[in-house]
């Protein structure tokens, strides 16, 4: 996942927030077409056993600067799902601790050769929205005593179907499921071996996958095409 996703807060966004049995709303979900690495996006986590939506860097490290916080130099809008049990990694106790979910309508893909992109598309679910696996962290300022939260998504092998598409990775797209979902969000739940097969690259719902001439103005280019859900 290459470090933006389509954030617009239609209908079927609004019904997975629905499907999440929210109990209180810190901040109002993102509505924006275009979000980048280091944005404000929206997450639904659990806290004090409540479920909860609140605003998020997309960033899980943070540094503390004199009047706030900043995006670490070091890359961290995604977590690849290998470094998830590497203790001391920076995913490695929210993973166990403060998992999130972000709704989205979808996500984009960017495929680089020697360092160069060669193409853009964005991907989306055909039908409603998608609920992406992702990882929070607080962060206090000890100067002014600021309370900030980040997040990550987490990322797993390319798969066969996205291969063309990019090469490398994708996004954890977490099955609609509400079992699954209430496991994901247990802030309780520190067994890990539970989320195993979720690690494995996964369709759980048709996209539509939309070339595009740049993230920013997201031109159609070509025909879409139609990606299938695993069986």
């Amino acid at each position: 996942m290459c470090g933006r996703f389509n954030a617009t807060f239609d209908g079927g966004v609004r019904k997975l927030y629905t499907s999440l049995k929210i109990n209180k709303m810190v901040d109002r979900p993102i509505n924006k077409h275009f979000v980048k690495a280091t944005d404000t996006v929206a997450i639904v986590r659990e806290k004090a056993n409540s479920r909860v939506v609140e605003n998020a860097i997309w960033w899980l490290l943070l540094d503390s600067t004199e009047n706030g916080f900043k995006p670490s130099k070091y890359t961290s809008f995604n977590t690849r799902y290998d470094k998830l049990n590497t203790p001391n990694s920076a995913g490695y106790q929210a993973y166990r601790h403060s998992r999130c979910v972000i709704a989205v309508k979808g996500f984009g893909e960017t495929e680089f050769i020697n360092k160069k992109p060669v193409h853009y598309f964005d991907m989306q679910a055909e039908h409603g929205g998608l609920l992406l696996g992702g990882l929070s962290r607080d962060w206090i300022n000890n100067r002014t005593g600021e309370v900030k939260t980040s997040c990550s998504v987490i990322t797993l092998p390319a798969h066969k179907k996205l291969q063309h598409i990019h090469s490398k990775a994708m996004p954890l797209i977490l099955p609609q499921d509400e079992n699954i979902i209430d496991h994901w969000l247990d802030s309780t739940l520190t067994d890990v071996e539970l989320f195993v097969p979720l690690l494995q690259p996964h369709i759980p719902q048709n996209l539509i996958a939309q070339q595009i001439d740049k993230p920013m103005s997201h031109k159609p280019i070509n025909k879409a095409e139609l990606i299938t859900l695993d069986t």
